[in-house]
């Protein structure tokens, strides 16, 4: 695939078609871009759940969520809406009064965010379902964002979404978290100021979808020919379908359509996404998510039509009756150019005094965790000490990078460098490559007294208090050098349909020379995290208090087919 990729790139900047050449990654596990006018989906098969998009001019921008991890709200940006660059991130870190202590706190802060453009600004909106809607705004959607700011304090209001009306006012649409508020299925509107800081009187419950409905959220709102629309989910996040609902009031009463489910295809729970359009406003789309288990939330694109009695449908509508079903393939956005391949980037060889974007942590990052240096090309991870965190789970410095594909091999070169203390190692630090998620497993280098051991370990169910086994090991060489791997494959069913079909596996594996791997123990299962798909990486701890520590450095970190 990559290799015909490349005669496409060739071929197209030879004929003029591309209209730029700008560096950009192309992965070598996932490519939407079938190189002859189509694409598949999903265009990005990595976990961006919950999507939003705008279009400004001919520039795409995205955001989805991130939960507690940071940097968070990532924005990807695109030319064709098929090939996407991860070009930053809205929260560079959380502000105290946008997070709760400790870290890691596993699938809270960050949910379902909104990104609009207004008054020459774009805004982030997003709901945390234990303190209320945060946003945030920028000139320059790569970077720097402004501060959080509190928008509307409360508990259980999620999936936020601004609208600016002609008359001057700006509205909140937003879903509830069951979890928090004691109810759900029902959808609200706020009232805010115009500057779009602070809400304006009470929050109103605009639709119940109790009966019909069940679970509806992920309310986006957009304005076209003098009606209100909303864009909602419904059904739950593996299994539902995307409803629309309509007024010619923000505040009600709505009508409501379902114009998209699964149908006939494999795309289970295909939903909650945003409307977009071409430049030249011929044609529409919409992108959205699927569940596909431990491989997270990915990212499909849809084409989208009005009908004239001004309903849109989502997908194909191969029976006419007014409900899309999702496309596996299909011709790209007509947006008048054609785009290089491009991908959210993968691969780092750490040349850099920034880590790449793709890298977040499990919290805010503390400037005693790593250093990226430059000058030798590599990443140093110095060991870190968290109190009471006996599993790689419960550790707020792990380094993570989301699934890129179901079958995918990640490698390490790292070297481990233990403390030593009066000219010997000490015990008790671990570092290594960790692939994570409820279920999940590592290979992890111990200093231990008569030397260094490469070990399997891995945890079941680590959200419901599983214990980390050790597996296998092996002694390795004193002098720490050694390559890691992971083989990520997907091992369940051939034609899945459900978000249960998808089952991952990992092979660890390590190498001396590069070139020789062996397995370190078994193929071990893999299960997603809380709210998001698997993640794989890298880490570094010790279980004592000291003056000093050891580190891992890290030369590179490579996504391959094999």
């Amino acid at each position: 695939m990559i290799d015909k990729l490349k005669i496409f790139i060739a071929a197209a900047m030879a004929s003029g078609l591309v209209a730029s050449a700008q560096t950009a990654a192309v992965s070598d596990v996932w490519q939407p871009d079938l190189g002859n006018g189509k694409y598949k989906n999903p265009v990005i098969n990595a976990d961006y759940s919950d999507p939003d998009v705008v279009r400004v001019g001919d520039d795409y921008y995205m955001t989805a969520s991130s939960f507690c991890d940071i940097p968070g709200l990532p924005v990807l940006h695109s030319k064709d809406l098929v090939n996407w660059t991860l070009v930053g991130h809205a929260i560079a870190e959380m502000p105290e009064y946008a997070q709760f202590q400790p870290d890691p706190q596993h699938g809270n802060a960050v949910w379902a965010p909104a990104i609009r453009y207004h008054n020459g600004e774009y805004y982030i909106y997003y709901g945390d379902p234990d303190l209320g809607i945060f946003m945030t705004k920028t000139k320059d959607p790569a970077g720097p964002w402004e501060p959080l700011v509190l928008v509307h304090a409360a508990k259980g209001i999620i999936d936020t979404c601004p609208l600016w009306d002609e008359d001057g006012k700006a509205y909140i649409a937003h879903g509830y978290a069951g979890s928090r508020a004691g109810v759900k299925s029902i959808l609200g509107m706020i009232e805010m100021t115009p500057d779009g800081t602070k809400s304006i009187g009470q929050d109103r419950v605009i639709y119940d979808g109790h009966i019909e409905n069940e679970t509806i959220e992920g309310a986006k709102i957009y304005k076209r020919d003098g009606w209100y629309y909303i864009f909602s989910p419904a059904g739950g996040v593996a299994t539902g379908w995307q409803e629309v609902l309509r007024s010619k009031s923000p505040w009600g009463p709505y009508e409501v359509r379902n114009v998209m489910d699964q149908g006939t295809t494999d795309i289970n729970g295909p939903h909650q996404g945003g409307w977009v359009d071409t430049p030249d406003g011929k044609e529409d789309w919409f992108l959205h998510f699927q569940d596909k288990g431990p491989y997270g939330r990915v990212v499909h694109l849809q084409p989208m039509k009005w009908n004239e009695d001004g309903w849109p449908v989502i997908g194909v509508d191969p029976d006419g009756d007014g409900r899309g079903e999702p496309v596996i393939t299909y011709k790209k956005p007509a947006v008048g150019k054609t785009y290089s391949p491009a991908n959210p980037a993968e691969n780092d060889e750490f040349d850099s005094v920034e880590l790449g974007k793709q890298w977040q942590w499990k919290g805010n990052p503390s400037a005693l965790w790593y250093i990226a240096d430059a000058n030798a090309s590599q990443l140093r991870l110095f060991s870190h000490c968290t109190p009471g965190a006996e599993r790689i789970y419960d550790m707020p410095n792990l380094l993570l990078q989301k699934f890129p594909a179901e079958n995918f091999t990640a490698t390490a070169k790292v070297q481990f460098c233990p403390r030593k203390k009066d000219g010997k190692v000490m015990t008790g630090e671990k570092a290594g490559l960790v692939v994570m998620g409820y279920t999940y497993a590592g290979a992890v280098i111990e200093s231990r007294a008569d030397g260094l051991y490469l070990t399997e370990v891995t945890c079941a169910r680590a959200n419901k208090g599983g214990k980390e086994q050790t597996v296998a090991e092996v002694k390795i060489p004193d002098d720490g050098n050694l390559y890691l791997r992971a083989v990520v494959k997907n091992v369940g069913a051939k034609k899945p349909v459900q978000k249960s079909d998808y089952k991952c596996e990992v092979t660890l594996q390590y190498s001396l020379d590069g070139k020789k791997y062996t397995d370190l123990g078994k193929p071990a299962p893999i299960s997603e995290g809380h709210w998001i798909g698997a993640k794989v990486g890298l880490f570094c701890s010790r279980d004592w208090q000291s003056n000093d520590s050891g580190w891992l450095n890290v030369d590179w970190f490579k996504v391959s087919k094999k």
